[in-house]
């Protein structure tokens, strides 16, 4: 398996050498040079397969630079019921006939982010063990990702993390997540602004070659291919669950703001997963719920930029779409790389009309979007008809998959966090707190270390440079 950018300026690379570095050298992103293809027979012999196997067939795929042996234990190592609560390590609640919870946050951050980060932090530390190299690893958050990605790399060897977050704009709960680790290999930079900001300010950095390769910056953002590979084995494992038979089909809905969740689901489709429909959820940030629509993507300004009870989808420019707009034009690096022209000097693109938009409908995407109000209607709803809590986030994918779902085709809502993140809103829709979890019951009082910062590439890049230095690399 090679990879290639979504801009064309990349010579065809293994897995291993596209693993650390985040963008591509020429502003693009990195993907596969064809999707590996199941057929139904495959899929049928995978039925009885445990999560760990299942993951193996699917990413060794991917990573097939990587010896069989070494994958096998990678993959073992970071898929256990210890971590992750069951050995069915994502398990399926049905709500109702036809209705579906796909678990996906009980993992050490109760977020859906570790679903992938744990298997990222394994695969960094063996990777970069074998290649007697260290690591910089560059980030931008807006609620789960940080704390999944530091609670993954605390303490692994030859690995720093330096994680940008909207300073202010997070729950008490996920910022307290991150500000509270005292591990050496950690530091939090609270940016003074919006998410998107911080991932400007990772794109710069990344942008810049000659920094880049000096200080070994890396990326764990969805940019990076491994956390979408990682992604894709659940919407298989999901599918396996609530069929009988691999002639059914189903869909799957997908809270929404990077758009790496959803094409994870998108290559499971393209793979051969008999999806139906991928079903897109956005918050009031409605960026992708208005191309879906109409064609044109326009994302907001900082200014634009709406801070909402589901803050991890308080993103207006959604990086990994630039790798679904690839897959639309046939893979055609020259017109991806002009359409980006115009989004990374702040403009849009309109579709509506053009051969692209003709095709749009191939793809299984349909979309919605809720608010605030929805999305403490849905939490009451759920609670009384199910006696189940879901967070703000899945809340809003079950409103939009339940208004967009088609009859007699079983619907898979994907969940984002446990509830005991976004306590506020829970109490608002129910009338009390949810139950933290074991450890986590002093978290807002714990002592809490991170440097606050104008949105600056220049002083990121400084404070970078400054702690390296400071610990001898």
């Amino acid at each position: 398996m090679r990879y290639l950018s979504t801009r064309g300026g990349m010579p065809p690379k293994t897995f291993t050498e596209i693993l650390l570095g985040g963008l591509a050298p020429d502003g693009g992103l990195a993907m596969p040079e064809s999707y590996p293809q199941i057929s139904l027979a495959e899929l049928e012999s995978w039925r009885t397969l445990d999560y760990p196997s299942l993951a193996f067939e699917i990413l060794s795929r991917f990573m097939d630079d990587i010896p069989a042996d070494d994958l096998r234990t990678l993959i073992t190592r970071t898929y256990t019921a210890e971590a992750f609560g069951s050995k069915d390590i994502t398990p399926v609640q049905t709500l109702e006939p036809g209705l579906h919870l796909l678990h996906l946050s009980n993992g050490p951050t109760l977020a859906f982010k570790d679903m992938a980060m744990q298997f990222l932090g394994n695969l960094f530390e063996y990777v970069l063990t074998r290649q007697n190299k260290e690591l910089n690893i560059l980030g931008a958050t807006s609620g789960d990702t940080g704390s999944s990605a530091e609670y993954a790399m605390r303490g692994k060897r030859g690995i720093r993390v330096f994680m940008l977050s909207p300073y202010g704009k997070m729950s008490a709960f996920q910022t307290a997540q991150m500000f509270s680790l005292q591990d050496a290999n950690i530091f939090n930079i609270a940016i003074e602004g919006v998410f998107d900001d911080c991932q400007d300010i990772v794109k710069t950095v990344s942008n810049d070659q000659a920094f880049k390769q000096k200080y070994h910056i890396g990326a764990v953002n969805s940019i990076n291919w491994a956390r979408i590979a990682a992604q894709i084995i659940y919407y298989f494992k999901a599918y396996l669950t609530v069929t009988r038979s691999c002639t059914e089909k189903v869909s799957f809905s997908v809270p929404s703001g990077n758009f790496g969740n959803i094409f994870a689901g998108h290559v499971a489709r393209m793979m051969g997963l008999p999806i139906k429909q991928l079903i897109l959820a956005t918050n009031e940030n409605d960026v992708l719920d208005e191309f879906f629509r109409t064609g044109l993507y326009r994302p907001r300004t900082t200014a634009e930029t709406r801070q909402t009870s589901s803050p991890s989808m308080d993103i207006s420019k959604a990086s990994n779409f630039e790798r679904f707009i690839f897959d639309l034009t046939g893979r055609d690096a020259v017109r991806v790389k002009t359409l980006w022209q115009s989004i990374d000097q702040g403009g849009s693109f309109d579709l509506s009309g053009t051969d692209l938009w003709e095709k749009i409908g191939d793809f299984g995407i349909v979309s919605g979007t809720s608010n605030h109000a929805a999305r403490i209607a849905t939490i009451r709803e759920i609670h009384h008809k199910f006696n189940t809590l879901i967070d703000t986030h899945t809340a809003d994918g079950l409103k939009v998959g339940m208004a967009l779902r088609e009859p007699d085709v079983p619907l898979v809502c994907l969940e984002t966090a446990l509830p005991v993140k976004f306590a506020d809103s829970i109490q608002e829709a129910v009338g009390f707190v949810p139950e933290r979890p074991n450890g986590y019951d002093n978290l807002e009082k714990l002592p809490q270390r991170f440097e606050r910062m104008a949105a600056n590439a220049e002083l990121v890049k400084q404070f970078i440079v400054n702690q390296i230095s400071h610990s001898g690399a």
